[in-house]
């Protein structure tokens, strides 16, 4: 045995509550996946403001496309894999069981994609200048995300003798391999990939003048670049497709996206230098409480005229009738002289 090898992990789960008949307990997969997306808000909320958001506007935002993107993650890799979940011997419910993993990063991307599209149109806020706030959080966050592919035993690689090679136990090793046989811990090198995509990307943002967008389209080339390096390393059973893994194909059309879209994006702005403003429309001043104050003393002020505009209309109209009468009387008058 290797003595630097990455050894297998001795628990899977934090057992927060036990006894004989119920026992309560956190997977440290989801753990990490939570902490992945706080550490991501606090980048993103920080950078967006930095652009001229509110707080409660990032927040906003980002609620939305974490619902969609957790949807949207399972939905593609149940998609993906459904064999784990339908046919004989299978447990559809288990499409709704969490907590082992099971989140597919292409269909949390479009769909949180779509989540936060949502809550920037309801906040009056364009999608682009947020996208390019939460690129090197997002980045971070998985790589936080995929050390919990450490603890359920998934996502690792093939065989290695390398010193950093991982121990995996017996009923996660694939058929044929000895117990003293070593593999790739491929979703270490994807976190390692993914934090050094965060400098890249924060060094690029400093070192350029990138237009709206153009960030989070770095993102998805330097991502993609690298999964399709550590899919190809991955053994776990996969979709084939002209004897490639499914994700490689999905990875490099996602690539090829993310480089149009650079063009794209540097030609839109300079038709519309306006797609960089983080408001669709002039972002409102908040109110002081000098402002407020000064508006409640002209409501009240609006509120006093009001019954000597009523009394003044009053003698108004008393001035109009009698105005009327002797308008009549001086009718009477030439009537009967006439």
């Amino acid at each position: 045995m290797i003595p630097t090898a990455i050894p297998a992990p001795e628990h899977s789960e934090w057992v927060l509550f036990e006894t004989s008949a119920f026992s309560l307990s956190i997977k440290f997969y989801a753990i990490a996946i939570v902490i992945g997306i706080i550490v991501a808000y606090a980048l993103t909320e920080r950078r967006y403001v930095a652009k001229g958001a509110t707080r409660d506007v990032t927040l906003s935002i980002a609620l939305w496309a974490v619902i969609f993107g957790i949807i949207g993650g399972r939905l593609y890799h149940v998609i993906t894999d459904y064999q784990l979940y339908f046919g004989p011997g299978r447990d559809p419910w288990r499409v709704f069981d969490l907590r082992g993993g099971g989140l597919g990063i292409w269909g949390a991307v479009a769909l949180g994609g779509v989540g936060a599209w949502i809550g920037c149109r309801r906040n009056g806020v364009r999608l682009l200048p947020f996208a390019d706030a939460l690129a090197p959080g997002l980045l971070i966050a998985q790589a936080i995300g995929r050390l919990g592919n450490y603890f359920n035993q998934e996502l690792f690689g093939g065989p290695t003798s390398l010193p950093w090679g991982l121990q995996v136990d017996a009923a996660y090793r694939p058929a044929g391999f000895p117990p003293e046989q070593l593999f790739h811990p491929t979703f270490l090198y994807e976190s390692l990939w993914c934090l050094g995509g965060a400098v890249v990307l924060l060094l690029l943002e400093k070192r350029f003048r990138l237009v709206a967008g153009q960030l989070f389209a770095t993102y998805v080339i330097v991502y993609t670049l690298g999964r399709v390096w550590i899919e190809n390393l991955r053994i776990d059973p996969a979709h084939l497709v002209a004897g490639l893994r499914l994700n490689v194909w999905t990875s490099l059309l996602v690539l090829l996206g993310g480089i149009i879209a650079l063009v794209i994006l540097r030609r839109a702005y300079l038709r519309d230098s306006s797609r960089d403003h983080v408001w669709l429309r002039a972002r409102p001043e908040p109110q002081t409480e000098a402002d407020v104050s000064q508006n409640d003393d002209a409501a009240a002020g609006q509120a006093a005229v009001v019954p000597e505009k009523t009394e003044t209309s009053g003698a108004a109209s008393t001035g109009d009738s009698a105005a009327s009468s002797e308008s009549e009387t001086e009718v009477g008058n030439r009537s009967v002289n006439g």
